[in-house]
């Protein structure tokens, strides 16, 4: 093999390390709300205010479920920046030593801390670290450090290793040896973690607001603490009925006693249930008002039922005005996939686009039977989720998605329906790219797609998240041996064979599917976006005739495959683990497009222009209609009947099939992987409005698209309780510190 030219292996060692950094001219845009703000009325703009402040403070939750040191940067930070403006800071900078490149990798780096809630990123999940040296340098000549300089260095020492360390494990979140997590203390694994399941689906109890701490054993007995975020603490009682709902106490389980106690983030939670008490004086009406009684219940004393009962409410309150959401909802970032991470968000409708999108929802009952499975695997009747374009105003939490289609709780989903809401701000700057950022593409392909790639996004966010996550049926016998099906004449389409399994009890699709069911159902949702938006109903739907539509389809399949390669960077060769659910489900789709054949999709690695290794993808626009349904219709079939009969064995063999990233086959898709680690861009940042109450009006306080301006946000958003706010945080921290070593 002799050895590759010493540039080439250069190369490869600053590669993997820039891979931590954030880039200094990486994107940061404004989120424009406010011509949507302005037209609310002055109740409204009260109740939008209140739910933000409330999705804010419960953001800061997230630090904690991030990593160990998460909150003491944080914490360092807004001290920084309460004492001197990124302006004023910029001079001490200089006088630390710090030319001007550093200091704008300082601002970036504060902004990737802010922007993801902590130091890992929310989108792939690895740890970002400073691009600078001289850090301590620049904090010791602050104000902030003049100031309390005790203090100050007591911050720093708490983070400071932390803040530049790339152990392997610190590389990325993940269980036991695999990386960092706080939802787990440090000495649990999976074993630990499907025991836990196990004894949380005995006690009927969900996941979703817990972490789990494992104690010291009581002789041969392992010890766990199960601990539910509420703003009351252990042993405080609530209503007899919250009380049967949740049953603190200690029992013993298997070969092990489970401690089950409140109080996680109770500082935190006792103001996101402040604020939304507050706001419950400017609901629109009853519907909001119980919703946000139950959300009080459920943060008060860590009642996943009541943020049921909540959602059951907010489902019912069709397209309103002002549309929110809060609490421990998507499950992404635990590594073992059942725990909430925190968020909240307050949006406002976008009219022209929700128009678009309602005629997608009127034609659903004549869409649904195009997709590729029969009748049998469909719901009985499909639920109109309710499927709006809203403008963010607020979205608190780790990162913000570009749709989201919630709640996540399976059983209210199947029976009662959900929400979809396309995020229009979000869209209209998250995918705009530069033509010579445009990575992977054939030269003549470019202009087309930034032409195109912004409508054919907005087809595909409202397929995938209507017909996509709304589809299919899931075959149950509940706990009264009730079936859902007959099962004597529902067969499987894919072995003519009778249906032999389906959910059973209180089985739901996360819990037979655990790690692979979020990739998986993302997979399935992306897969009925391709195959519907082939349909010219669909595009007339959404304002697409003749030559355009055909445009819009091509991006469409196009955008698919070139994120397929994207994807790459979201997938860790040492553990052969996929770190981001989407990707991995888009990677899965490319793979089934190159194994369809036919000249389809072609793939080549090539050197580029500036001497390195380079790619190309390309998609045959001929062989869509053909080639390519034919494959997503065979391969959204099987991804439908291994979900709809439970069967996780076929299902994970399929799935994991297609997920894996090796060198042999058609393509060497790990050295692929190093091509696209070489040439990626870094996700932008958005930087949020505030909100202030002015006597009877609130005004909206917006900045500038920058480092400095997102910045300047954060220091502002808790201006009033700042320092009440970070001593909780760092009790919060330091009281579960042990725990992580």
């Amino acid at each position: 093999g002799g050895l590759p030219p010493a540039g080439f292996l250069g190369l490869r060692l600053i590669m993997v390390d820039s891979q931590y950094y954030l880039p200094n001219d990486i994107g940061v845009s404004a989120l424009d709300c406010g011509e949507a703000f302005r037209l609310l009325s002055p109740k409204e703009q009260l109740y939008a205010h209140y739910l933000s402040r409330a999705s804010w403070y419960g953001g800061l939750v997230v630090l904690l479920q991030t990593s160990p040191e998460a909150t003491s940067i944080y914490v360092l930070l807004q001290r920084l920046f309460r004492k001197q403006t990124p302006v004023q800071l910029e001079s001490v900078a200089a006088a630390a030593g710090l030319g001007p490149e550093e200091y704008q990798a300082f601002l970036v780096y504060a902004s990737g801390l802010y922007a993801n809630m902590g130091n890992y990123k929310s989108f792939g999940d690895t740890k970002f670290i400073p691009n600078l040296p001289k850090f301590k340098d620049l904090v010791w000549h602050s104000k902030a450090f003049q100031d309390s300089p005790s203090e100050v260095e007591a911050l720093w020492n708490d983070c400071s290793h932390l803040l530049y360390s790339l152990e392997t494990k610190q590389k990325q979140l993940g269980l036991g040896d695999k990386g960092i997590t706080t939802y787990f203390s440090g000495n649990c694994g999976l074993e630990d973690a499907e025991l836990a399941q196990r004894f949380l689906d005995s006690k009927n109890l969900s996941a979703y607001n817990t972490r789990l701490f494992k104690t010291k054993p009581v002789g041969e007995k392992r010890c766990y603490e199960v601990r539910l975020a509420s703003a009351v603490k252990k042993g405080g009682y609530c209503t007899v009925d919250c009380e049967q709902d949740t049953p603190c106490g200690t029992y013993e389980f298997e070969d092990a006693v489970f401690t089950v106690c409140r109080g996680d983030y109770a500082p935190l939670m006792e103001k996101v249930s402040q604020n939304l008490e507050k706001a419950k004086a400017y609901a629109a009406n009853e519907n909001q008002k119980r919703m946000l009684e139950e959300y009080i219940k459920s943060f008060t004393f860590g009642s996943v039922n009541a943020h049921k009962e909540g959602s059951r409410f907010w489902i019912k309150d069709k397209g309103p005005i002002v549309e929110s959401y809060i609490g421990f909802i998507e499950s992404y970032r635990d590594p073992f996939g059942s725990r909430g991470e925190f968020e909240g968000f307050v949006a406002v409708v976008n009219k022209a686009m929700s128009a678009r999108f309602a005629r997608l929802v009127s034609s659903a009952e004549v869409l649904l039977p195009e997709l590729p499975w029969p009748q049998a695997f469909e719901k009985d009747r499909f639920l109109k989720p309710d499927f709006t374009s809203l403008d963010v105003l607020t979205f608190a939490g780790s990162g913000i998605p570009a749709g989201i289609n919630i709640p996540n709780y399976d059983d209210i989903r199947q029976t009662e329906g959900f929400k979809n809401v396309s995020l229009g701000n979000v869209l209209a700057v998250a995918y705009t790219t530069q033509k010579e950022k445009l990575t992977f593409l054939e030269e003549n392909n470019k202009d087309t797609y930034i032409k195109w790639k912004g409508p054919s996004f907005e087809v595909q966010v409202g397929l995938h998240e209507l017909l996509g996550h709304g589809s299919g049926k899931l075959f149950v016998q509940d706990e009264k041996e009730n079936f859902n099906f007959d099962q004597n004449s529902v067969r499987n389409p894919e072995t003519g064979e009778l249906i032999s399994s389906w959910y059973r009890g209180s089985e739901t699709w996360d819990s037979k599917f655990s790690t692979i069911a979020s990739s998986y159902e993302e997979c399935r949702a992306e897969c009925v976006g391709l195959y519907l938006c082939l349909n010219k109903q669909v595009l007339s739907i959404f304002g697409h005739e003749g030559e355009e539509a055909e445009e819009v389809v091509y991006i469409n399949w196009l955008n698919m495959v070139r994120a397929g390669l994207l994807g790459l960077e979201f997938y860790t060769p040492e553990s052969k683990s996929w770190r981001q659910a989407h990707m991995q489900a888009r990677f899965v789709i490319l793979r089934v497009l190159l194994e369809a054949g036919e000249g389809l999709v072609t793939l080549s690695e090539t050197t580029g222009a500036d001497g390195c290794p380079d790619a190309v993808i390309g998609l045959d626009r001929n062989k869509i209609h053909t080639v390519g349904k034919t494959a997503i219709q065979k391969f959204l079939c099987k991804l439908q009947v291994h979900k709809s009969t439970a069967d996780v064995e076929g299902g994970r063999t399929l799935y994991e099939g297609y997920s894996a990233v090796t060198s042999d086959g058609s393509h060497d898709f790990l050295k692929l992987r190093e091509t696209v680690l070489l040439r990626k861009e870094a996700r932008k940042m958005f930087v949020q409005a505030n909100t202030k109450v002015k006597g009877e009006t609130v005004e909206l306080l917006e900045y500038e698209g920058s480092a400095a301006g997102l910045i300047q946000s954060f220091t502002e958003r808790f201006s009033e309780d700042a320092e009440e706010l970070e001593t909780h945080l760092l009790e919060l921290s330091s009281h579960d510190a042990s725990c992580w070593c």
